[in-house]
């Protein structure tokens, strides 16, 4: 009977364990997507207006990453091609009017802004995914100020008109061929983590009116249907992007965010019991399916832009039916930061935190994505509060992409360069890894008596990004304290190492104490 009553007062300690690490888990968890999208066309986001000085654009973009790092975002989602123009030099496309005022020129006093940007993103810890708007090529006909060298008046027949816009003719082989150019172009030239596509393929129907490729279609389309020929187009593109990007650096993710209903049950018994007007598959001719069943994408970001209880549209539905058809990639779920505190359902003050809540419920979502990152500014309902004080209290690394890489670096050793009334200042050296180097670092400090465990994200104190000197400094531990410390190592993917040999610090404390 003792030995029965040990082991069931053993069983239940390790139940209350467990449970109370699942809680902690689901509050704030360790591995977690958290990303925002930084519009720049139309001057959404950034920069808050054209045609600022290159000083300004760098002093606005900073102080948006600063807010989104201290709010928990670990990856940003920035647009650095909205309309055949570019928010970087490129021998292919001009830049931008929404970052100078006129698009063809350049900054002046000269800077790369995406260069610029990529650095400040890493330097937070924070991904960097570039952000391609596939077909628009000029945002607005009535525009007079698009540019001499511009595609549109290099290769007329390329285009389309269709809403008082310039659209990329998806069914020519040529328009294939210049996304991959322009994309192959970043990925080759910038240390970006992902490309992103958003949901403009086909554009959203007009009422009345037929996208006019009816011609392109009879010389292409073979014996295909107009529908399915669009849809080939885009399956075209997708499948040659990702490939391209594959080939030139394999640890650069693609994911696209599509609109937020593949189709609907009514026309398809595997869509979703919804009502949407306009759908990927039927509408803008995405099959985003086939994409996620062919492995062609790494992500997957639905814009999910209803909340609980939708007529058409229920958020709760959405949400169980991406987590049941994501295929093995990533799922990260679209979150409406623009419509809190407008209409049904937004005036709740925690319907985002509802939103999160419900996502963390399914092992197949993976983080969250918010539209836009000037919300983040103006905080509507406190909703970045929230996130910043409950959902995100803690960093989140985001998961890591084993089908690309699950291998991860060796393990640092961290050793004590100094303590004083200053903090601990600590210094680590890793194994040489060419073919499997560490990018970032996680820096752990538990308090004696506090349990060990690398999962529990209330014990990073720090993610240090390469390049850096080896040395950090805690001023929360101070002479007096007892503490210990564990670092591990990350790679480019997030494949975390093992940890390297604990590192105790404070009086009566070995210098390596393991």
């Amino acid at each position: 009977m003792k030995i029965y009553g040990s082991c069931s007062f053993l069983l239940f300690t390790a139940a209350l364990f467990v449970s109370a690490a699942l809680k902690a888990q689901s509050l704030s968890p360790k591995r977690e997507f958290r990303g925002a999208w930084i519009a720049t066309v139309d001057n959404v986001d950034w920069p808050s207006r054209p045609g600022l000085i290159p000083g300004e654009q760098r002093q606005e973009f900073t102080r948006l990453l600063d807010t989104l790092k201290a709010d928990g975002i670990n990856a940003v989602i920035v647009q650095i091609r909205p309309s055949a123009d570019a928010f970087y030099p490129s021998a292919y496309e001009p830049w931008s009017q929404w970052l100078t005022g006129k698009q063809g020129v350049a900054p002046a006093p000269y800077y790369d802004p995406l260069s610029f940007m990529i650095g400040e993103a890493h330097a937070r810890g924070m991904e960097f995914h570039a952000w391609f708007n596939p077909f628009r090529a000029v945002f607005n006909l009535k525009d007079p100020g698009i540019a001499p060298g511009h595609v549109t008046r290099l290769h007329p027949g390329w285009f389309l008109d269709y809403g008082g816009r310039k659209f990329f003719n998806p069914g020519l082989p040529q328009t294939w061929d210049w996304l991959v150019r322009v994309v192959s172009d970043v990925v080759s030239r910038y240390d970006i983590d992902a490309v992103h596509f958003d949901d403009y393929f086909y554009p959203y129907r007009i009422a009345g009116k037929e996208f006019p490729d009816y011609r392109t279609w009879k010389a292409y389309g073979g014996n295909l249907s107009l529908e399915d020929w669009r849809r080939h187009n885009v399956d075209t593109v997708i499948r040659m992007v990702g490939a391209a990007i594959k080939k030139i650096k394999p640890w650069v993710k693609f994911g696209i965010s599509p609109f937020g209903i593949w189709r609907n049950q009514d026309r398809d018994p595997e869509g979703s019991d919804t009502h949407g007007g306009q759908t990927d598959y039927d509408d803008l001719y995405a099959d985003v399916l086939l994409w996620l069943r062919n492995g062609w994408i790494d992500y997957v970001a639905p814009q999910l832009y209803w909340s609980f209880g939708d007529r058409n549209a229920p958020f709760e539905l959405l949400l169980d039916w991406w987590a049941h058809h994501s295929y093995g990639r990533a799922l990260y779920i679209g979150e409406a930061a623009y419509r809190i505190g407008q209409g049904y359902g937004w005036m709740d003050p925690d319907q985002i935190g509802k939103q999160i809540r419900a996502e963390r419920t399914y092992p197949r979502v993976a983080g969250s994505v918010f539209y836009s990152a000037r919300y983040f500014l103006s905080d509507p309902l406190g909703f970045s509060d929230s996130l910043k004080n409950h959902y995100y209290r803690y960093p989140a690394i985001p998961p890591p992409m084993p089908w690309i890489d699950s291998i991860p670096p060796p393990a640092p050793t961290l050793s004590l360069v100094r303590s004083d009334s200053g903090g601990v200042t600590l210094g680590w050296t890793e194994p040489a890894d060419p073919v499997h180097p560490a990018y970032q670092y996680l820096l752990y400090r538990f308090r004696l008596g506090d349990s060990i465990r690398v999962d529990d994200p209330a014990h990073i104190i720090a993610l240090l990004t390469e390049p850096l000197p080896h040395q950090f400094q805690d001023t929360g531990m101070r002479p007096a304290d007892q503490g210990i410390y564990l670092m591990t190592a990350l790679d480019r993917l997030h494949n975390e190492s093992l940890p390297g040999p604990p590192l105790r610090v404070g009086p009566g404390a070995g210098r390596n104490s393991h």
